[in-house]
Formats: C-alpha cells, sequence, structure tokens
C-alpha cells in the first residue's frame, strides 16, 4: 500500500449521525459477546485501569463535579461518559503482545467520551491482533477546570509519558506507541501528534521526562481545526469558546501546528460528514504533505459520523494495521 496515496472508498451504504455496526450488540459494560466484522468472538472489556496523576489532576474549580455514565436508551447501548475527575487509562493486554502500542482517544465533541463506541471496541479489536491498547478517560474543558483549553491535552501527553514509562510492565517497546482518536477526540490526536512538547503542565514525578511524541498518529473522522465554517460548532465552543479571538482559535488549530517532525498519520473520514467537515482532514493533510510528513488518507464517499470500528460499510481496521505495520508499530499480525 502507497503511504502517500489518497484513496476514495467505494461504499454502497450510507449511515446516519450517529451510526454504527449491528455487529455490535453489547449491553452497558460490555455485558453480551463482542464480535469483529469477520464474525470472529473478541476479547471482554477489560477491568484493568491505571490514574494518570499520582495524586489527581491538579486545577479543579467546580468541586461539585462527579463522573456521570449515560447509556443510550436504544441497542448498541454505548456509554457516554462526562464529568471525569479521575483520568485514566483502560489497558487491553493482548493473549500475544507484538510489541507495538496504541493510545486511543474517544470522541463526543468535548462534551462527553464515547466510551464503547470510540474506546473499548477499538481496544478489544486490535489487542485481538497483539497491539497493547490504552483508553483515555480525559478531563473535559467545559467542566470547571483551570487552563480549561489545555486539560485534554495535559491529559493525553501524561498518558503518553506513563504508558512509555511503565513499558516493561506493559510488555511494549516505549519507542513505538502510536495515537488514535476519534471526532474530537481526534482534534486530541492531532494536539497530541503536533504539541507533544507543548509546556501544559509543570512536571509531577519523574514519568514526565518521557517524550510524550507519538510514534504514529491516526485521527479519524477528526475535528482538526477550531476555524469557524470549518470547525465542529460543539467542540469549539467547549475547547476554546464560541467567540475566540483568531489568535486562540490559530493555537488550537492543529494544522497550524504541523512540522517534519510530527508523526506519521493514517486519516479517515467519511465525505458526507454532516457533523464534522470532511474538509478537516484535507486540511490536515495538506499541511502533512508540505511539510514532507507520510501521510495515508481513505475516504468514504457515505458513513456520516461517528461510526467507530465496527460498521460493516466501512471496515477500516485492516487498513490501519497494513499501514502500522508498514512504518513499523509492530513486525507482526498475532491475532488470539
Amino acid at each position: 500500500m502507497d503511504l502517500d496515496r489518497r484513496t476514495l472508498m467505494t461504499s454502497g451504504l450510507g449511515l446516519g449521525v450517529a451510526a454504527t455496526s449491528g455487529a455490535l450488540a453489547q449491553a452497558p459494560g460490555g455485558g453480551t459477546e463482542l464480535k469483529d466484522l469477520r464474525g470472529t468472538p473478541l476479547p471482554p472489556e477489560t477491568t484493568e485501569y491505571v490514574d494518570l496523576w499520582p495524586k489527581g489532576p491538579a486545577g479543579l474549580l467546580k468541586t461539585e463535579l462527579s463522573e456521570v455514565v449515560k447509556t443510550a436508551p436504544t441497542p448498541p447501548r454505548r456509554r457516554l461518559v462526562n464529568g471525569v475527575i479521575r483520568p485514566r487509562l483502560a489497558v487491553y493486554r493482548p493473549q500475544k503482545p507484538n510489541g507495538g502500542a496504541l493510545l486511543v482517544i474517544p470522541g463526543g465533541g468535548y462534551t462527553y467520551i464515547s466510551v464503547d463506541n470510540e474506546g473499548h471496541n477499538v481496544g478489544r479489536v486490535f489487542s485481538a491482533q497483539g497491539l497493547t491498547v490504552f483508553v483515555l478517560y480525559y478531563r473535559l474543558p467545559a467542566e470547571g477546570w483551570a487552563q480549561a483549553s489545555d486539560v485534554p491535552l495535559m491529559d493525553a501527553q501524561r498518558a503518553m509519558r506513563l504508558i512509555k514509562a511503565r513499558a516493561k510492565d506493559f510488555q511494549i517497546d516505549p519507542a513505538r506507541v502510536g495515537v488514535m482518536g476519534f471526532s474530537a477526540g481526534g482534534h486530541l490526536c492531532a494536539s497530541l501528534a503536533t504539541g507533544y512538547g507543548a509546556p501544559v503542565y509543570a512536571a509531577v514525578d519523574a514519568i514526565d521526562a518521557q517524550d510524550a511524541r507519538p510514534y504514529l498518529c491516526a485521527p479519524i473522522y477528526a475535528v482538526i481545526s477550531m476555524k469557524p465554517g470549518l470547525t465542529h460548532a460543539g467542540s469549539r465552543s467547549n475547547l476554546i469558546g464560541a467567540n475566540a479571538s483568531e489568535e486562540i482559535t490559530a493555537r488550537y488549530s492543529t494544522e497550524n501546528h504541523v512540522t517534519p517532525q510530527t508523526p506519521p498519520a493514517f486519516l479517515l473520514h467519511a465525505e458526507d460528514d454532516g457533523a464534522v467537515p470532511v474538509e478537516n482532514t484535507l486540511a490536515f493533510r495538506a499541511a502533512l504533505k508540505a511539510a514532507g510528513v507520510s501521510v495515508e488518507t481513505h475516504l468514504y464517499p457515505k458513513g456520516g459520523h461517528g461510526f467507530g470500528i465496527l460498521s460493516p460499510a466501512m471496515p477500516w481496521s485492516d487498513l490501519f494495521l497494513h499501514f502500522a505495520r508498514q512504518q513499523g508499530l509492530y513486525s507482526q499480525t498475532n491475532a488470539s
């Protein structure tokens, strides 16, 4: 596969804005069996969690904040989380680790975190292929934190550093940790890929000596820009405010911060996305190409927004695995 090509997928089925796979028929908490697109049972939902901050995160101004989990009333029963005051990683350890690792950042418009569709399901799919996967529960900027616009990136940087610092325990190569994010989580993924060295928090322990640069990045139907007319209005409002200045808008528009040191990228979007315009992905691709960064881009003509990893109409997980292997994230597939 040519890493620099732009492929236009041919898909006969368009899904709505909240579309997900019929293969996902799980109860809240992952109670029933989940299968991949080949019909193979996937590993169960993990019970292993690791807190990011040893004494909890700093800067909580809204003392009454508490974590809330809401569940969609109809199948698939996706959980949506907000009020995160304990940023953490859900850890998916494969039966046959191949040394590669992936930090996964669910989306939700910086309003909530879609922990199943864009988090645990991704962990279950890729851990079955030998990757060690870490699903990030991160703080949301509009919920009463100091340095509100930077708290998601604080958690993403800390997560990457913690994963690398504990590489021996996780049986991974600390030099081979990628990041994938969806929708607003894709904005955070791109923010980490372009701002891994930004001084958004003071070091709290030795873990923060680790380099937060990802090995590769994969923003999926991502909010890339904060520019009006291009961005997702809800994500912009929650992250920087609907009336943010041009300076602030530019600062949090990730396409402005691509350099030759930005890691290789895998991009995927549906052209009929009614929530996050596909032009976000095209803007990031253009910036990556201009900087000489390797980028692989896949576009579906139909698919809407929020289709996650288990939609039969958009079977992209093997495309990412092929890209990741070509980039050296891992050397072979070790399916469980």
